[in-house]
């Protein structure tokens, strides 16, 4: 049976890793750093030894693209990730499905395969949307969810631009987004959760995504004396966030584990020892993969704002920040990922991608799905993050047979 060559892919994906590290080993690739264009340097460097059409568009999503005289005209497969990372990151997300695309096409071209239509590996833009808002931007933009220019005017974290940025690393692209019809799309990613390695299954069928609520909240008190105002006479903005924090706990532990909830970001205003905080600005992050709950889930904390209002005498303003709707992937392909891990002889469960992906944007425009691998106790956006190479070396070759199957690649 046809396999990827394991060292060139494992050589890879700990060179990219490499990249982007400070002194103090920490890795960082935020979009269109200074860390990032040197990632994107060395996957271009590994797309043109494969011998593969590099073209950027205005995104700056990177394409290595196969094609022959004989297929140019059909719709191409369209696989592949992304590579720039959070902060202090670990080196699998992402980078795994990108260097595995490119392995693999790099196999096929080495065994003499022949696709019925081209292959395009892709590394999209901003997927992290750690620098730039939102997160899965290239993907986004790509599927014509967000216009080229909105995006490339985003203004950064530190006070920047995409598209400057995008210019001054070299990556500003001359293409439009979306130049490319797939026939299908497929990323290969790590799983970023507990549930593989819990089971000890190798390979994941990804069927389906959850939907993504992210809100700003602020609760507006009145600052004073933390030793001469009575309990019963203050008006708490830190203790109504608290309220708000364990309403959304309870939601939780009551939804049979479907929904989950995080609150990851609060501010307090003054921040002092000894005052009443007079605001609290926190942020809500609520996911569940049943739209209808989701939306069940945002009114009932809607509600509950308006209730708080009351009870605890605050003001209280709220502010949409993402909402992406669920994801359910094609069946087709999920069957095909099924069905490659069975032959191969490794165990497989469909799951649900607890996380965004570019291939929910992808979704849009043509049939999708993705394979996930294990994550050691499902760490990931960390330097623990960790896959072995034993698993990595098998979803890159279910993903080699998923790939021979959607391009019609014959020897």
């Amino acid at each position: 049976m046809l396999s990827i060559k394991e060292h060139r892919l494992l050589e890879q994906i700990t060179a990219l890793g490499e990249i982007g590290r400070d002194e103090g080993g920490k890795r960082t690739r935020l979009a269109a750093s200074d860390a990032d264009k040197a990632g994107r340097d060395a996957l271009v460097a590994w797309m043109e030894e494969a011998g593969l059409q590099v073209v950027v568009d205005r995104i700056g999503n990177v394409f290595g693209i196969w094609e022959t005289p004989e297929n140019k005209d059909q719709a191409p497969l369209m696989i592949g990730s992304h590579i720039d990372t959070v902060i202090n990151a670990g080196q699998y997300d992402g980078c795994y499905g990108v260097i595995a695309g490119i392995e693999v096409i790099r196999t096929l071209k080495e065994e003499v395969y022949t696709p019925s239509r081209p292959i395009a590996v892709v590394a999209f833009t901003n997927e992290e949307g750690v620098r730039y808002s939102p997160d899965m931007m290239g993907s986004l933009v790509y599927a014509g969810g967000l216009s080229v220019d909105e995006a490339l005017a985003s203004v950064g974290t530190d006070g920047t631009v995409l598209g400057e940025e995008l210019k001054r690393i070299g990556y500003e692209g001359t293409v439009e987004p979306g130049f490319i019809k797939p026939h299908a799309f497929l990323e290969l990613h790590i799983e970023q959760g507990p549930i593989l390695e819990a089971e000890g299954t190798p390979i994941g069928a990804v069927h389906d995504l959850q939907g993504i609520s992210w809100q700003r909240i602020t609760i507006e008190g009145v600052a004073n004396h933390a030793g001469t105002t009575p309990t019963a006479m203050r008006i708490d903005a830190g203790l109504a966030a608290a309220r708000v924090i364990t309403f959304l706990r309870d939601r939780c532990d009551s939804s049979n584990a479907s929904t989950v909830a995080t609150v990851g970001c609060i501010e307090l205003e003054p921040n002092a020892i000894n005052v009443i905080p007079s605001k609290a600005i926190f942020t809500v992050d609520l996911r569940n993969p049943d739209e209808e709950k989701l939306k069940g889930e945002e009114t009932a904390l809607a509600n509950y704002l308006k209730e708080l209002e009351k009870t605890d005498k605050v003001k209280i303003s709220t502010e949409r920040l993402v909402r992406f709707e669920p994801v359910l992937f094609d069946k087709g392909i999920v069957e095909l990922v099924e069905n490659a891990a069975k032959e191969r002889g490794f165990a497989s469960r469909r799951i649900t991608s607890g996380a965004g992906q570019d291939a929910q944007m992808i979704a849009r425009m043509c049939p999708a799905a993705m394979i996930f691998v294990p994550s050691a106790k499902g760490i990931s956006h960390n330097p623990e993050e960790y896959t072995t190479d034993e698993d990595l070396i098998a979803g890159a070759n279910v993903f080699l047979d998923v790939v021979i199957k959607l391009s019609g690649a014959k020897k």
